[in-house]
């Protein structure tokens, strides 16, 4: 996607505002139970403040606790606010670009009609042709075109969309730089991957994950627990002759309560949702984002995946009599013109044998090149009587046999070696004598191994699936792989590491890959892949790059790890408010229980507040962290667990007794602790 507007500009700041006040409408509000309670208690308190103040009571004690709680609430919904706010203006944009799109729709043959895309239907067969708006999610059925999906993924480069094969899916909000396709679209208005888009920017209807459900279930359980342990220390005061006013017991319950969680928890969701489309993917699901972390098995493609996909030229194999030179400077006149991957190698290959420069190399005078095609499996150039030309060991071999040659005994030893390692050979030929052969070789991505380590490191097995030689397993040092996959091999894979305990997570975009899609527990089509693909997965990666599946779990793990650390935070804070709140109340009728005072706190009124102000503080404190995430680091479940609890137990605890003294030294200061 384009790039994505910051979280602090002045604009979505105030975005934000508007939306945290109208988030408190209890109506809204309820679907958070933590702090709905809170809201309940504030409107509470804001009654009794009134009635202090029209009866002369202690207004100004009941009064700032009631704007202390208030603030505790709207700083909760500000969070969620500010979480929301970038993927909302995103949405807006995504939003109002379809609404102006128009379809030509197909009637019967090459008729069509011009109708809003917002009314194609499933099935629907549309026409794009040079300059064309792709309308909507679908396949193409005829026709091949260069499409621009710069509006979704971010690429400026336009990639080739072809129908058959597994590059027939397009995307809604794309456009057509050239070519003429017919497209059958697959999804209906409100089920494309841009309104899947366009719900998860705006939140609304995000729905919980299993273990934000499970968190939500624990937090209201100890809300509720909370609730009862302050009626019954109200009946236990009231028994010990202790008088306890309702501010008092309000920001006792409060404080112990899980606040800071509670308050943040649906940030951190959307945060994290927000991180996964900054890598542009598309989650159908949300148990499939926390399945990814703690996926413990990955099955990685080797082309594309692993290896670059496109095959580098990286030896030149002479036949017996032809120095090494003459077999480059062949393959580097029948290259000058060969503008794929594989022909830009041999040339690159070539000028390095040679030590000439690109600008030292120009075509002879009278050349005619002629390109590569499906039917030759060969290209070259004709100068004058001579032709050179390079291609397929059995396309090259009959282009010498034409002409009276055959193909060397040594040549054909190092074509059936290469193809054996796993390489792709051709032959270059010189009229009616094969000069020698050329060594294609999938070359290994910058830094694939690195990542395949940092995945062990993780507690994560890498498994490559091949359907040639596994010789580049070793290479990339995967630590398994499957060679010659076949789409039942894949599958009993799957289920043998299902079986065995683990989670499982692949990535495909064909339609061999569905039955293993639909089996993985995070499965991730591409894009560009068959809509069979994209029907059997749980993600979509909108820039179909098979990478993405290492970034997809680096995100589900940071998501729980944020989770569990604002988590630990939150309920180990409640030791420091325990210290402050309750010897404040106790301590005047038992001053035994002043002992308990151990931050020195200088009254009972200023200790209440503190502690309150600082409950409500740390949310907005801590909502920077939830938006970012905690950063991940490798290592094991427990090293992760132990830090987690060295940081943010530990920290917990500590931070909320600096913080309340702090708070309590400037009531003091301001004249507020009275």
């Amino acid at each position: 996607m384009k790039q994505a507007q910051s979280v602090w500009s002045r604009e979505l700041l105030r975005q934000a505002l508007r939306e945290s006040l109208r988030k408190l409408n209890p109506l809204v509000l309820w679907r958070n139970p933590v702090m709905f309670v809170v809201e309940v208690l504030s409107a509470v308190l804001t009654v009794i403040a009134v009635r202090d103040a029209v009866t002369g009571g202690d207004v100004a004690f009941s009064g700032q606790i009631t704007v202390w709680l208030w603030l505790t609430v709207w700083f909760a919904t500000f969070a969620e606010a500010l979480a929301e706010g970038r993927g909302k203006a995103q949405a807006e944009t995504l939003r109002r670009s379809r609404s102006e799109t128009f379809a030509k729709r197909l009637l019967n043959g090459e008729r069509w009609e011009k109708v809003p895309a917002l009314e194609l239907r499933k099935g629907d067969l549309v026409l794009c042709e040079d300059g064309d708006p792709i309308p909507g999610d679908g396949e193409i059925v005829e026709g091949v075109a260069l499409v621009d999906e710069s509006a979704v993924t971010g690429e400026s480069a336009p990639v080739v969309r072809e129908a058959g094969g597994d590059r027939s899916g397009v995307t809604g909000g794309t456009r057509v730089v050239s070519g003429r396709i017919k497209i059958r679209i697959t999804a209906d208005p409100g089920e494309t991957f841009l309104d899947h888009m366009i719900r998860m920017m705006e939140g609304a209807r995000r729905q919980k994950t299993p273990n934000e459900r499970a968190l939500e279930i624990l937090l209201v359980g100890l809300t509720v627990l909370f609730i009862v342990v302050t009626l019954s220390f109200a009946g236990f005061a009231q028994f010990m002759g202790v008088a306890t006013s309702v501010a008092v017991l309000a920001a006792l319950l409060v404080c112990l309560m899980p606040t800071t969680i509670g308050g943040l928890l649906p940030a951190i969701g959307i945060a994290g949702m927000d991180r996964l489309l900054r890598h542009n993917v598309i989650a159908l699901s949300g148990r499939a984002v926390e399945a990814a972390g703690d996926v413990s098995v990955i099955l990685l493609d080797k082309t594309g995946t692993i290896t670059l996909g496109n095959r580098m030229a990286s030896e030149f194999i002479p036949a017996d009599g032809v120095t090494e030179s003459e077999l480059a400077q062949a393959a580097l006149l029948a290259s000058i013109a060969d503008e794929t991957p594989e022909g830009r190698s041999i040339v690159t290959l070539a000028k390095e044998r040679l030590g000439v420069r690109g600008r030292d190399i120009a075509p002879p005078d009278g050349a005619v090149f002629v390109p590569f095609s499906a039917e030759t499996r060969m290209s070259g150039v004709r100068i004058g009587e001579r032709e050179i030309f390079k291609g397929a060991p059995d396309a090259i071999t009959a282009f010498v046999q034409e002409r009276g040659g055959s193909i060397p005994k040594g040549i054909q030893e190092a074509v059936d070696r290469i193809a054996r390692s796993g390489g792709t050979p051709l032959l270059v030929a010189d009229g009616a004598k094969i000069l020698g052969a050329v060594h294609l070789k999938d070359i290994l991505k910058q830094g694939i191994k690195e990542r395949l380590q940092q995945l062990r490191r993780m507690g994560i097995r890498s498994v490559m699936i091949t359907g040639d030689n596994p010789l580049t397993a070793a290479e990339a040092g995967v630590d398994d792989f499957i060679a010659q996959a076949r789409p039942e091999t894949k599958l009993q894979v799957i289920r043998r590491y299902q079986q065995e305990g683990h989670l499982v997570a692949m990535i495909g975009d064909g339609t061999n890959d569905a039955p293993a899609l639909a089996q993985a527990d995070v499965a991730v089509a591409m894009n560009a892949g068959t809509q069979v693909a994209r029907e059997a997965a749980n993600m979509i990666d909108l820039d179909s790059n098979p990478t993405k599946l290492l970034d997809i779990v680096e995100v589900g793990k940071q998501i729980l790890i944020t989770r569990g650390a604002l988590t630990t935070f939150s309920i180990a804070n409640d030791v420091a408010k325990y210290f402050a709140i309750l010897p404040a109340v106790l301590g005047e009728k038992y001053p035994l229980l002043k002992v308990l005072n151990i931050m020195h706190l200088a009254t009972p009124k200023s200790a209440v507040l503190a502690a309150v102000i600082f409950n409500a503080l740390i949310i907005p404190l801590l909502i920077p962290l939830a938006l970012r995430g905690v950063r991940y680091r490798e290592g094991s479940a427990m090293a992760l667990l132990r830090r987690n609890l060295l940081i943010y137990g530990v920290g917990g605890v500590l931070v909320p007794f600096l913080g309340i003294k702090l708070i309590d030294l400037i009531l003091v200061a301001v004249g507020l602790a009275r």
